[in-house]
């Protein structure tokens, strides 16, 4: 399949699988709402966000060109995006003459019958993985395991939500939601060749999972990788991560598969002299991340000698086609607007109920797989606009989700002949704002609103359609006894103009 074939507007022929709608029926509010119930999971969260917020600022405003290093990142997507499937099939030529194989995946079904067709052929039943979105993206763990082949993730923050049955709950730190007391259980319920005297000290849980994950390289025969980034120009594949368990992962294994989605691309090696300074310091608040693994096909007797590279769309040239939310494909997963937002500092990932979660993730989900899958994630936000101020190649998330919101409004009309509460709302008010009497008598009616929050002064929980699902979750301030309008004219003769 060509590259040609991806591209814009080409739609994949069904609905991308992996990042929709993880809460079942339940839609964020709810999900949030559970959340917010659990006062460990919001002192877990706000621990960890507090800190990382502030270890990225300190090393941010080491450099005084870091705006500027901003807007080239942006324009280097951005162009990349305008010109995505000849940098791709430029990436297939530059890979398949250094020895790999690429193949190309239109959806999440493809992409794991191409792995699973690739792991099975080396007869393993066991692999060790990389930390890849992707990879969660399509559910790849889980049609392993329909295959028989166990998928063993090797981060260590990973290993924790495996092995405690979890879902991740965060871009970069996926256990973020845990504190290192529920860790030690967690080690110790499941991990088998654990020292059962185990103490919950940082140090001691990391040396536990780091035995535990060394007999797994060792024996790999295959390993199966994410990319944080792919050169065009040289066909080589880019990893950064902080732990070396990446590392091991992609030089011990004879056979290495990556998964990546056609986003991850950069025209030229030079390009990321940009990205090794934003992503680091936008992901984990360094100056540069500890391993930064690089390669180019395959060197005779030196680190896999079988490598695939799977090219993976599942949705992403039907957001390609959207010209009001393409942005949403410049990012370069570094977590920064999570770890800002106040809407998911208190509700946590899960309550997203996709791999993406926070505020990219409520503009990447619904786009990737239609917004009625994931209706209420453009609702997730207070608009504070914190997620695009910290946003490494400055995507304008606040403005995609008003596209979004607009978006599932009209295809809600359309689907709908008898229009929601909200909308008949809307439409009621319109009509009186139209007409200045009309207007100068709804806000005169207004006042009987003060009969209401008499005791505190504020307007509590009113038991009427549309009103309660507002004011049950917030204060209304009671009306004033005049209105604007009628204090204009009794303070200048009588003008109401």
């Amino acid at each position: 399949m060509s590259a040609v074939m991806l591209g814009m507007p080409t739609l994949p022929p069904s609905a991308p699988r992996g990042v929709g709608n993880l809460r079942g029926d339940e839609s964020f509010p709810d999900a949030a709402r559970h959340a917010l119930a659990d006062t460990q999971l919001r002192a877990n969260l706000g621990h960890a966000t507090r800190t990382i917020r502030a270890k990225r600022a300190s090393v941010v405003a080491e450099l005084p060109d870091w705006e500027e290093l901003r807007g080239a990142g942006r324009q280097l997507k951005v162009h990349t995006m305008a010109h995505l499937p000849d940098y791709l099939e430029q990436l297939e030529a530059a890979v398949t003459a250094r020895g790999g194989v690429v193949h190309w995946a239109r959806d999440a079904d493809e992409a794991n019958r191409i792995v699973t067709a690739l792991v099975q052929a080396k007869g393993v039943d066991e692999v060790v993985k990389v930390k890849s979105m992707a990879t969660q993206e399509i559910g790849l763990n889980e049609a392993l395991e329909a295959a028989g082949i166990s998928a063993w993730e090797t981060d260590l923050a990973e290993l924790i939500v495996q092995l405690g049955h979890d879902k991740p709950s965060h871009i970069l730190v996926p256990a973020i939601h845990r504190n290192r007391s529920e860790i030690r259980q967690i080690f110790l319920d499941e991990m088998g060749d654990v020292d059962p005297d185990l103490t919950d000290e940082p140090s001691v849980l990391a040396g536990a999972a780091r035995l535990h994950l060394r007999r797994k390289f060792l024996s790999a025969q295959v390993a199966i990788s994410g990319a944080n980034f792919a050169i065009a120009e040289t066909g080589t594949i880019g990893v950064v991560e902080s732990e070396g368990n990446g590392r091991m992962c992609l030089t011990l294994p004879q056979t290495l598969i990556t998964v990546m989605g056609i986003e991850k691309l950069v025209p030229r090696y030079t390009d990321l002299e940009v990205f090794l300074q934003l992503l680091p310091r936008s992901s984990t608040g360094e100056r540069m991340n500890p391993y930064t693994s690089m390669w180019t096909g395959l060197t005779p007797d030196d680190g896999p000698q079988e490598f695939h590279l799977v090219l993976l769309d599942n949705g992403r040239t039907q957001v390609l086609a959207d010209a009001d939310g393409r942005d949403a494909l410049n990012c370069i997963r570094c977590s920064a607007c999570l770890n800002v937002c106040p809407v998911y500092e208190r509700a946590g990932g899960h309550a997203y109920g996709s791999v993406y979660p926070g505020p990219i993730g409520a503009i990447l989900s619904p786009l990737l797989t239609g917004v009625e899958d994931n209706a209420s994630l453009p609702f997730a936000s207070s608009l504070c606009g914190a997620c695009y101020d910290a946003c490494p190649v400055k995507i304008n998330i606040p403005e995609i989700l008003v596209h979004l919101r607009a978006r599932h409004t009209e295809e809600y009309a359309e689907e709908h002949t008898v229009p929601s509460a909200e909308a008949a709302a809307m439409r009621t008010l319109s009509f009186v704002m139209r007409d200045p009497r009309r207007w100068r008598l709804a806000l005169r009616s207004g006042r009987l609103g003060r009969l209401l929050g008499r005791k505190r002064g504020a307007i509590g929980e009113v038991p009427l359609p549309v009103v309660k699902q507002w004011t049950e979750t917030r204060d209304l301030a009671r009306p004033p006894q005049q209105t604007f309008r009628d204090w204009w004219a009794a303070t200048h003769d009588g003008d109401r103009s």
